[in-house]
């Protein structure tokens, strides 16, 4: 697994998958834009959000290539299967589900599943996952990564869970590939109250956090 696929090199160069949970998928393009503009640009949309398919294609359809979309919180092949319809360009699991890494491989979507433990971090990277989630994060700490990476550096690891707007940069210090933020950047106050100006600056000082590292 030499060459990397160009959706994972690209989400790699953007350093951040922002983990978008919306109570109202009319707001969807209006947060993507206020990410775009903090310069936050892989949105990853969660099934919990209403409509999420519809959510994806209109997104996709708006920002095209500014935004790299994907979908998050996938346990079946046929979610993943709708999102990859819809446009998603990568597929994010809380779990590992060999089949639906399979799946998505033959369709030529990467898939990033959720693992916790080194024996399956390495089984799923075995399966097909160019990249893996470690899920929970804040369980494990900082320190994991570098553990991890030390006998087995092949691996390319993104935290979710533990990751805040102002230290993204020491998770990628420790050896993350890029990482996974939600509550820390998609302030819900500020999505209820219509205040998407916020999210741009959240993102913005992510993406400090990022280049100053």
């Amino acid at each position: 697994m030499n060459q990397l696929h160009p959706t994972i090199r690209e989400i790699k160069e953007k350093a951040v998958l922002a983990v978008v949970r919306l109570p109202d998928s009319e707001d969807a393009n209006l947060v993507t834009e206020a990410l775009l503009k903090g310069g936050v640009s892989g949105i990853e949309i969660t099934l919990s959000t209403p409509n999420t398919f519809e959510v994806i294609k209109k997104i996709s359809s708006e920002f095209g290539a500014d935004a790299l979309v994907g979908i998050g919180s996938v346990t079946s092949i046929e979610h993943a299967e709708q999102a990859i319809q819809a446009g998603a360009k990568y597929v994010v699991c809380p779990v590992f589900k060999p089949e639906i890494v399979d799946f998505t491989r033959k369709k030529g979507i990467p898939t990033i599943p959720g693992c916790f433990t080194p024996t399956e971090i390495q089984t799923a990277f075995e399966a097909g996952a160019e990249v893996i989630k470690v899920f929970p994060a804040d369980s494990l700490g900082m320190s994991f990564f570098k553990g991890v990476l030390a006998p087995l550096p092949h691996l390319n690891l993104i935290p979710t869970g533990g990751v805040s707007l102002t230290n993204a940069g020491q998770w990628l210090n420790h050896g993350a590939f890029a990482v996974g933020i939600g509550s820390a950047l998609m302030d819900k106050a500020a999505i209820r109250e219509k205040k998407f100006s916020k999210l741009t600056q959240n993102a913005k000082i992510l993406m400090e956090s990022i280049h100053n590292r």
